[in-house]
């Protein structure tokens, strides 16, 4: 039997610029409780314009979970946050009962041509959680930590490893850690319930398999480490499975699919808290 379950390839979709699509698809809707990942860029925008800003947008049962590894992005929220994350750092926003926010390419970013490339995953909140009052917390890269081994350059963006201890909260047990391989090197994997593990770029062996970058490959518990002979860059995610299976709908989670249509009736209505000084809105689809 193979050490990887299943091998995903990425789904181009236009949210204003190009990403890249590996969660949710059909047959894997979830590797522990992460519901959704995008490969955001490397892209660049134009110096003056909107090109790249995501419109405020609702959210309602999940938590956003934003990682960049180039370039920068403002976030702002419904709560009144005004947030700038820069690489390596986290932001982690607590939709629950809903939220709204937008992301936007600061102007200092446009006009120094900077790549803006990153991931954006979703967290489906525990049932007892998912209805919870919204919240923003932001970790800077310099609070998460960061460790060499030989041939590895690690940072855990979420959950505990080798005696370490992320201080982004967690909803229930969660995993997240960003690697870097040189050539030639090996590492041992963290253990979770249910693994995927996703490649910037290079390549990485697996037993006797070979995964590219781009590629998600969603591991078996017997996958204990990988080795790489040329260098790469990923991440490893997973955690615990969902405590009951999830239901989605544009961008909104929820185990209830009555909870969905009542968001979208909201979301017409113009029943959710706006970003504050914005006008401009995503309508649904």
């Amino acid at each position: 039997m193979s050490d990887i379950i299943r091998r995903i390839q990425p789904a181009s979709k236009d949210i204003g610029f190009i990403v890249r699509r590996l969660l949710p698809v059909m047959g894997t809707r979830s590797i522990g409780p992460f519901v959704f990942l995008d490969h955001m860029g490397p892209a660049h925008f134009t110096a003056e314009g909107t090109a790249g800003d995501v419109r405020q947008h609702p959210h309602i049962g999940l938590a956003t979970v934003t990682y960049l590894r180039q370039g920068a992005m403002m976030h702002r929220d419904s709560l009144g946050t005004v947030q700038r994350i820069t690489p390596g750092d986290i932001n982690l926003m607590v939709a629950g009962s809903g939220i709204t926010h937008s992301e936007r390419v600061p102007a200092d970013i446009r006009q120094q041509g900077i790549a803006v490339e990153g991931l954006q995953m979703w967290l489906a909140l525990p049932l007892a959680d998912e209805a919870c009052s919204p919240a923003f917390h932001h970790y800077p890269a310099a609070s998460l930590p960061a460790w060499q081994l030989p041939g590895a350059d690690l940072q855990l963006l979420i959950g505990h490893q080798a005696g370490r201890q992320s201080p982004v909260r967690t909803f229930s047990d969660t995993l997240y850690l960003s690697w870097q391989l040189h050539a030639g090197a090996r590492f041992e994997l963290p253990q979770a319930a249910e693994r995927g593990l996703y490649l910037f770029d290079g390549s990485v062996r697996v037993g006797d398999e070979n995964i590219q970058a781009g590629e998600l490959a969603v591991l078996g518990d017997g996958v204990s480490e990988i080795v790489s002979e040329q260098g790469a860059s990923g991440v490893v995610f997973g955690g615990a499975m969902l405590d009951a299976p999830r239901f989605m709908e544009w961008n909104f989670v929820a185990s209830q699919r009555e909870r969905l249509q009542q968001a979208r009736e909201d979301w017409a209505a113009g029943r959710f808290a706006m970003v504050p000084g914005e006008t401009d809105f995503i309508p649904q689809p």
